[in-house]
């Protein structure tokens, strides 16, 4: 089987030379695909040294990872975002999974590398959690035969929640089986928005969303309480900067 990995990126010229040199020593046969949605840091530039090919598209992520699938050519299409680590024998990973024609995709689970008990809850109560109420993100690696991401028409173009949509989609179309391998998943917004607030945070989309509740709402909730956290350690960070400058 042939192997593309789409990568959609905005802004991550810290990130994307050495994850894509990353991708290239443990995915070494596989297509690589950047997506990128406009970034002005030279993520694209960066990119175009390290991968296949760039696509430039606007803004997105469903957008970006779509564009990225209409121009790849494998059989078999990996989802990944620029902060994670794959693990050793990846491909050979996905083609043990993909050789039962029955199955239509999977994933990976996933590990936080720092220690704190919130983060171990995040790899395993939520790992086995979302097995029950088959849910996934894009954190967790997902792939998928071309023939039916073409056939369930790709990610939807949602406000939030783009990956569990897509995900449910894929299920709805045979089996999808996860791998124990795990994808080290960079902390960075944990630490950024709180480990607390972000974990409290997840769980209270993910219950609100399988009540129905609309993803316009859903992403106006994670502004307020994810996005404007955020901003607001941003900025107090830039005034202990700027204070500690003067002293």
């Amino acid at each position: 089987m042939s192997n593309s990995i789409i990568v959609p990126t905005l802004n991550e010229a810290e990130l994307i030379q050495p994850f894509l040199e990353h991708l290239r020593e443990r995915a070494a046969e596989a297509e690589i695909i950047v997506a990128d949605g406009g970034s002005t840091d030279g993520t694209a530039e960066l990119a175009a040294a390290l991968s296949h090919q760039v696509v430039h598209v606007k803004r997105g992520r469903s957008v970006q990872m779509n564009a990225g699938a209409q121009a790849a050519r494998g059989e078999i299409l990996w989802f990944l975002h620029a902060d994670v680590k794959v693990p050793p024998e990846c491909l050979t990973e996905i083609e043990r999974i993909m050789s039962n024609p029955r199955v239509v995709g999977g994933f990976f689970r996933i590990r936080l590398p720092h220690s704190q008990p919130i983060y171990r809850l995040t790899d395993s109560f939520a790992h086995y959690a979302g097995l029950f109420l088959r849910m996934r993100c894009g954190d967790h690696g997902i792939f998928c035969r071309r023939k039916i991401f073409m056939d369930v028409g790709g990610f939807p173009d949602v406000p939030l929640m783009e990956d569990v949509e897509f995900f449910r989609r894929l299920i709805r179309c045979g089996q999808v089986l996860h791998s124990n391998k795990r994808i080290v998943v960079s902390p960075r917004r944990y630490e950024t928005i709180g480990r607390a607030r972000l974990t409290v945070a997840y769980g209270l989309l993910s219950t609100l969303y399988l009540f129905g509740v609309s993803l316009p709402t859903l992403a106006a909730i994670y502004e307020r309480t994810c996005c404007r956290a955020r901003e607001d350690r941003i900025s107090d960070s830039q005034a202990i900067d700027f204070h500690s400058s003067l002293d």
